[in-house]
């Protein structure tokens, strides 16, 4: 039997109806980031630089009731001039949907290398921030941060 026009649209609408049917089915398993996804965040951002420890301060409460906006403060040693200034603060963590949260922006303009702000954390993680300098070396610190409610990530059973 020859297959018509309308015969093979009618068999592409039953393959779609069809994979919409067993996607429909299948378990919703919600995106999470992982430690290794984190490691490789941040590998796109130093490339092969060493990160090294201190020169940043990263306050959040280690306890927090509501992921939903978790107060975060970053601040780095810095003199802040021409010459020698950060460029650049990036806050990574483990668990939310995606891994590399955000990017500040500096200059010797803004005085002070401080950044303050609130996050969503999907669940107890760890958080990270680094430091880029006008040198291009990386300063890092990082924090555990227990929730007991989750932000990001919705129940919808």
């Amino acid at each position: 039997m020859k297959r018509t026009p309308v015969m093979t649209a009618a068999l592409d609408r039953r393959r779609f109806l069809a994979g919409v049917a067993i996607v429909t089915v299948l378990p919703f398993a919600p995106a999470r980031a992982t430690p290794d996804a984190m490691a490789a965040s941040i590998k796109q951002v130093v490339g092969d630089v060493a990160i090294r420890e201190g020169r940043v301060t990263l306050d959040l409460p280690p306890l927090v009731e509501n992921g939903n906006a978790v107060p975060l403060t970053v601040s780095v040693e810095s003199p802040m001039t021409e010459a020698d200034h950060v460029k650049a603060i990036h806050v990574f963590n483990e668990k939310n949907p995606q891994p590399h949260v955000f990017d500040a922006r500096l200059g010797p303009r803004n005085g002070k290398a401080q950044i303050a702000t609130r996050i969503k954390l999907a669940d107890s993680q760890n958080i990270v921030a680094i430091a880029e300098t006008s040198s291009g070396e990386f300063f890092s610190a990082s924090a555990d941060v227990i929730v007991t409610l989750a932000a990001c990530i919705e129940d919808v059973t």
